[in-house]
């Protein structure tokens, strides 16, 4: 029998190995698993703290805006009756007698409080009504109760608003928060219509904290221009001192920095003293507790943060380009305009869109240095969370924000491209 040829250097090369048993394939397939799981490794910190710090507090946010569990745990008899009835008219006996049922054991469980805030934020005066209700009925239990037997504890249930509120909040989720935080709400018809001029704020202070980060994003741009410019174009030694001052406000607490324009901004501060000693000004300026003194707060605390995105495009911009633009005779300011300015853009808008999204967001400024006037949305977020404990409007308001927030990032990603944001 005739023996095979053997195999060529290069026809073995081509075939599949065997290493300690194993096909080289399998062992190459093991190893890119390998770096597979290194690199989820290694990300894997950023991953789950971008969730637990940022995603999962956005996702209970958004849940909040629209959860209504007060009624449907607390009178959960009641949220049957309210489902059948049609919300026309006074309520059917039957709805009368279970609710009456189910608000003398929410009083015994001492949840009736928490229904009657809940119904508040609807009806003005709800809240005494139900604690007043159940009150009555706590000592004289009624039995098949009507709605006479209602009225009779409160003369208000006659009214058909105050049911109309009751059936309004039955269901377990409700964009009652959403549209209050829009001056909006459903009325007795189950229309959505404008709230009364009195209620009316929120709209109002949204415009006003689009405007008021509008102005010192705009202020911050045509002063960090220049000191970028600088920091970019100037000597190393000069740089490194310049680039000592626009970091060192990093160093110090946002809360101090504030409080030290309230001394600084009075009408005996130093800067209504330095202006009037420079024979500027006849008498000290309203600065404190108004809107220029939010500005100058705002625009101290924004400006490294436009800065910082500009002279990073800057420093890679080429001097070349202006002695090029200059030597083919353009007038240096003409030079500037068409030629060095356009490079700049990435960074305006980097720092521009930074220092926006984190005016609309700051709290501390305007608390201490505006007015009644000058306070923003992220001050009633605040105040709903903390004092009222009207979670649903503060998690409702805050959702305006961010939506507000991402459609503007939207829009300006869509004008300037993805390489808008790219910092050199």
């Amino acid at each position: 029998m005739d023996q095979a040829p053997a195999l060529t250097a290069s026809q073995s090369d081509v075939l599949p190995q065997e290493e300690n048993g194993l096909p080289l394939k399998v062992k190459l397939r093991r190893a890119e698993r390998m770096k597979k799981i290194r690199a989820m490794a290694l990300i894997a910190p950023l991953f789950i703290f971008t969730l637990l710090i940022f995603a999962i507090p956005i996702g209970i946010m958004l849940v909040r805006s629209i959860d209504n569990p007060e009624v449907v745990s607390y009178l959960p008899n009641t949220k049957v009756e309210l489902d059948k009835w049609s919300g026309e008219g006074m309520p059917p006996q039957t709805l009368t007698a279970i609710f009456a049922t189910d608000l003398v054991q929410a009083y015994h469980d001492k949840t009736a409080a928490t229904v009657g805030k809940r119904l508040n934020y609807d009806v003005s005066g709800m809240r005494s009504l139900i604690m007043r209700t159940a009150r009555k009925f706590k000592s004289h239990v009624p039995v098949d109760a009507t709605l006479d037997t209602f009225v009779k504890a409160d003369k208000r249930w006659k009214q058909e608003k105050y049911w109309n509120a009751l059936k309004r909040a039955s269901g377990s989720l409700t964009p009652f928060y959403l549209l209050s935080a829009v001056d909006k709400k459903i009325d007795d018809k189950g229309d959505i219509v404008n709230v009364s001029e009195g209620q009316a704020i929120y709209v109002n202070i949204f415009w006003r904290t689009i405007w008021i980060a509008g102005v010192v994003t705009v202020i911050s741009l045509l002063l960090g221009f220049p000191i970028a410019y600088l920091l970019a174009n100037t000597s190393s030694k000069v740089s490194n001192t310049l680039m000592f001052c626009v970091l060192l406000p990093f160093w110090t607490s946002l809360l101090v920095r504030t409080s030290a324009w309230v001394v600084l901004l009075q009408r005996n501060g130093i800067v209504n003293s330095s202006l009037m000693n420079l024979g500027l000004i006849d008498e000290p300026l309203t600065l404190l507790f108004a809107r220029p003194g939010v500005y100058i707060g705002f625009i101290h605390l924004l400006l490294p943060f436009v800065i910082l995105p500009l002279y990073s495009v800057m420093k890679s911009i080429s001097p070349g380009y202006m002695r090029a633009a200059e030597s083919l005779g353009a007038h240096p300011a003409v030079a500037f305009v068409r030629v060095y300015l356009p490079q700049t853009l990435p960074g305006i808008g980097a720092g521009g869109v930074l220092a926006f999204i984190l005016a609309i967001g700051y709290y501390i400024t305007p608390a201490l240095i505006g007015g009644p006037q000058d306070q923003m949305l992220s001050y009633f977020i605040a105040n709903h969370a903390n004092s009222t404990l009207n979670w649903g409007l503060a998690s409702a308001l805050g959702m305006i924000l961010l939506g507000s927030t991402l459609i503007l990032f939207t829009i300006y990603n869509r004008l300037t491209g993805a390489s808008g944001v790219k910092m050199g």
